[in-house]
């Protein structure tokens, strides 16, 4: 088998019903995401008011939006501007390596942010000695590098898997299902190692988030004053509304019945998640948050050559 299944590159399908409308579909939304959350990155940087906790984190959850639209994006609009749907075999690993990374870096990223805002809110006396500098940047830098490692040993389970019939991946990356479609190989190990990895990624994080949000809740029903719940719940509403937003995406990615339409609607959902959730998380944080508004109107009334060399 060793002598004839290994490929030098794979062909993107991508949305072949949607040939016209590719480019623009992808194109905009992306120049969007990567400039609003290039924006929250110069605001909490330029910022001396944003340099606490929560936007410490919000500005690493812009950098890792950004980091997941360029492991996708780029490739495809090349292919479509080229007309070329070829990828090579070491591109297309470090897709799903990459991808896969950013994925687990964004659950472990919100379930930091999820602590940093039950500290605030059910024990304020104490956050900013509990939330010091390194401890955030530990938790930042601890939810980078355990992403990374983590995606590390099924990409190289991929990268050995063998592809005999074909070469052509029904998707518009390198996802991982995609790919254990066409190989013919037996794909159990892999299988197992994902749900495996899938646990201590997405399971513990959920329910570390979830706990985190029952002692938040708990702590504003028990405050009497309806401002000062409405307060409560401000500085966490736009973080509850961003998981929500991502865990129902990612649900909606693995988790739903394998059918005859099951490849064309995965290919659909993955495209919302990749594209759209980089692009509302500035959105949501700006229009929710307070401090971000006035920060981004302060920076708007300033000349762009000041603000930006404040920011880089």
């Amino acid at each position: 088998m060793g002598n004839h299944s290994h490929v030098r590159g794979f062909l993107i399908l991508g949305f072949s019903e949607l040939t016209e409308l590719q480019l623009p579909l992808f194109l905009f939304p992306y120049l969007l995401a990567v400039l609003g959350n290039l924006l929250v990155i110069c605001i909490v940087c330029a910022d001396p008011h944003l340099h606490t906790p929560m936007y410490f984190f919000l500005a690493n959850l812009s950098i890792l939006d950004i980091s997941s639209l360029t492991v996708t994006v780029p490739k495809l609009l090349a292919i479509l501007l080229t007309e070329s749907n070829t990828i090579s075999f070491s591109e297309c690993i470090l897709q799903v390596f990459s991808f896969q990374a950013c994925v687990a870096i964004e659950f472990l990223l919100l379930t930091a942010m999820a602590y940093d805002r039950y500290v605030a809110i059910c024990n304020p006396l104490r956050y900013t000695i509990i939330m010091n500098r390194w401890f955030c940047a530990l938790l930042a830098a601890l939810s980078w590098v355990t992403g990374l490692i983590e995606s590390l040993p099924h990409t190289i389970v991929t990268s050995q898997l063998s592809f005999c019939d074909s070469n052509v991946i029904n998707h518009f990356f390198c996802d991982l299902t995609a790919l254990l479609e066409i190989s013919c190989t037996d794909t159990s190990v892999i299988l197992t190692m994902t749900y495996i990895e899938s646990v201590f990624v997405l399971f513990t994080p959920f329910l570390l988030t979830l706990t985190s949000y029952i002692f938040i809740i708990s702590t504003i029903l028990k405050i009497h004053s309806a401002e000062g719940k409405s307060k409560a719940f401000s500085t966490c509403s736009s973080h509850l509304t961003v998981v929500l937003l991502l865990y129902g995406a990612i649900i909606g990615v693995y988790m739903q019945p394998r059918s005859g339409d099951a490849v064309k609607s995965n290919k659909l959902v993955t495209a919302l998640y990749i594209i759209t959730l980089p692009l509302l998380n500035p959105l949501i944080y700006s229009l929710r948050s307070k401090e971000l508004n006035v920060a981004l109107r302060k920076a708007l009334k300033k000349k762009p050559t000041l603000f930006a060399s404040k920011c880089f």
